[in-house]
Parts: C-alpha cells; sequence; structure tokens
C-alpha cells in the first residue's frame, strides 16, 4: 500500500484528513496481509506531493506494530546526512527495526532549486553525502566510536537502506556501497552492473528489486467495472498525468514502468497499465501472478470515503478468492 498524499484541489481540512486516513489505513492494513507501507516523496509540487516522508513514517509506526514501512524514495541531495542519520535512528527506534529507506538522486530540477542545490552536480552531491550518511550510521552503532551521533540505532547495524534509481550508474553507486538496490524500470543490465559493481568493492550484493512493466500500481477493484472508473477515475488520472509530465520533461518516460500515458478517463482505462480499475476475480489473478496488489487507496487525493469503500473491498471480496483458489 502506497501512499504520496497529493491532494489536488483540497484547502487545509481537506489536505488533514488525507493525512489521518493515511495513518488510520496503516493501522487498519496491517493484520489483514499487507506487506508493506510505502511512503514516497517529491517537493515543490502544485498537488501538495508529500515532502517529508520521514515524518509521516513515523505516524505509521506509531500506530502499527508489525507491517514493514519503505521510504520510497529520500532525494538524498537535499538533505543534511547526519541530521539524515539521526532521524533515521529515531524512526528505527518508533518501528522496532521495521523501516527501510530508499534513497535516490530525484529527476526535477525544480525540488534542487527550492532546496538550494545545484541540479547539474547531483551525483558528485549524492556521492559525498551518502558517505557521510552511512558513516555517521556506522560510527552510532559501535560504542567506543567517538564523536558520534546517538542514541545507537534499534537495528545493531544501521538500518537496511536501498538506492533507488533506473540507470546504470544508480545501479552501480547501490553496489560499490553495499546497499540494497531497488528500481521502477526492468532495463536490461541493471542488476549485472549493481552485482558487478558490488563484488568488485569487497560487497555480497544485496536485495535488486526492477519493476515489472507488467504489474499495475494503483488498483482499485469494483466489480461493476463502468461505476469505479466514474468514481475514481479523475483521481486516477490526475495521478497519472503528473508522474507522466515530470517523467516526459526528466526524459526517462519511456524506461519507467510505472507511467500511464492516457490524458483521459477514457484513454486510462483503455490504456490498462499501471492505473487499473479491476473486478475482485480479476485483482485475484493479479495477486496469483505477482504475490501482491499494489494499492493506491488516496491516489490523486481521492476522497477518504470514496477510498476506504474500495480497500475493504479488497478483503472482503478479494481476499476469500485468493484463500480458495
Amino acid at each position: 500500500m502506497r501512499f504520496d498524499m497529493r491532494a489536488p484541489g483540497k484547502d487545509a481540512e481537506g489536505i488533514a484528513s488525507l493525512y489521518q486516513a493515511a495513518i488510520d489505513m496503516s493501522a487498519w492494513a496491517e493484520d489483514k496481509g499487507c506487506a508493506s507501507i510505502v511512503i514516497s516523496e517529491h517537493h515543490a509540487s502544485d498537488d501538495g506531493y508529500l515532502p517529508a516522508p520521514l515524518t509521516l513514517a513515523a505516524a505509521v509506526a506509531a500506530v502499527t506494530s508489525t507491517v514493514p514501512i519503505m521510504i520510497g524514495a529520500a532525494l538524498l541531495p537535499l538533505y543534511d546526512p547526519v541530521r539524515l542519520a539521526e532521524e533515521m535512528i529515531v524512526l528505527d527506534h518508533l518501528s522496532r527495526g521495521r523501516v527501510m529507506f530508499t534513497v535516490a538522486l530525484g529527476y526535477r530540477p525544480v525540488e534542487y532549486e527550492v532546496h538550494g542545490v545545484d541540479y547539474d552536480t547531483r551525483g558528485k552531491i549524492a556521492d559525498e553525502k551518502l558517505a557521510v550518511l552511512l558513516a555517521t550510521l556506522r560510527k552510532a552503532s559501535e560504542a567506543t566510536a567517538s564523536p558520534r551521533v546517538t542514541p545507537p540505532p534499534f537495528t545493531p547495524a544501521g538500518p537496511m537502506i536501498a538506492w533507488g534509481g533506473g540507470t546504470k550508474a544508480a545501479a552501480r553507486r547501490a553496489g560499490r556501497n553495499g546497499l540494497a538496490f531497488i528500481a521502477q524500470t526492468d532495463l536490461p543490465g541493471l542488476q549485472e552492473a549493481y552485482e558487478e559493481a558490488a563484488r568488485a568493492n569487497g560487497h555480497e550484493p544485496g536485495l535488486c528489486l526492477l519493476a515489472s512493466p507488467g504489474q499495475p500500481t494503483s488498483v482499485f477493484v469494483n466489480d461493476d467495472i463502468d461505476a469505479g472508473w466514474r468514481e475514481v477515475g479523475d483521481a486516477l488520472l490526475a495521478d497519472a498525468v503528473s508522474y507522466a509530465e515530470w517523467n516526459e520533461a526528466a526524459g526517462v518516460a519511456d524506461t519507467t514502468a510505472s507511467i500511464s500515458r492516457g490524458r483521459t478517463v477514457e484513454a486510462l482505462r483503455a490504456e490498462n497499465g499501471p492505473h487499473r480499475v479491476v473486478t475482485a476475480a480479476d485483482a485475484a489473478a493479479l495477486i496469483e501472478t505477482h504475490g501482491r496488489l499494489s494499492l493506491h487507496p488516496l491516489c490523486g487525493g481521492l476522497d477518504p470515503e470514496v477510498a476506504w469503500r474500495y480497500l475493504r473491498r479488497v478483503v472482503d471480496d478479494v481476499l476469500p478468492k485468493v484463500a480458495a483458489s
């Protein structure tokens, strides 16, 4: 289940209601088969896209006890690495080690502009800050290190960190730093570049997740497909168009598996891509094929009352079909 907190057209009360819904949905979903809660980050977005994922993750950690939480992804060049290490450690304790942190470069110049960071040298900045971040977390885990940030992490070797990106440069950065690698694409050679860089720098390759182009990322369940698109189509379109425009501006739209390209609700529906409304039977089939159902309940700032109906339908109508299959 993913939250990015887009809230197009919402007033302050509407935005606050979305945040409360995200927290309540996380607590509700924990014992109902939710595999993970993914919390995203972007900045300077007109629709209010979540700029502070660690803050929301802390709220989610406070109302859950077992479900894994993933930050995906914190834009490392925009952070002070020592301060980020301290916040990671606190969140590691709040969650008792359940948070995995994905850090990345990002691809929108405006995000760098609003933070006063040079976009053109972001790779160099990322390498420098990543080295400080990892060294800080490592020293925090060593009782004899001085000076060091405190407290030590809850996780003995520090929280799990992945590097995110869709290029071989990103794969190599993950590998040479001994991190996991997560990509929103499955371009040829990414896994090989990651594994080669890891071994060349004395690390055993770790988790490597490459997105599947056939797996939808924002699924809503309604056996009346027409009614479903009438209810959630505008919200899905708002989400899809924003991501597509960002990726097209960055020149990466054709390589990102989670991007829908429809510019109308009808085109989005016909595309049958990452954004979908499916029947309960089709949702069960997606679980059987991919091992999970990717839910984005507040997609595009969807009214929480509507979002709750679709979320509950997964538990009430889909999971019984999966259990019976």
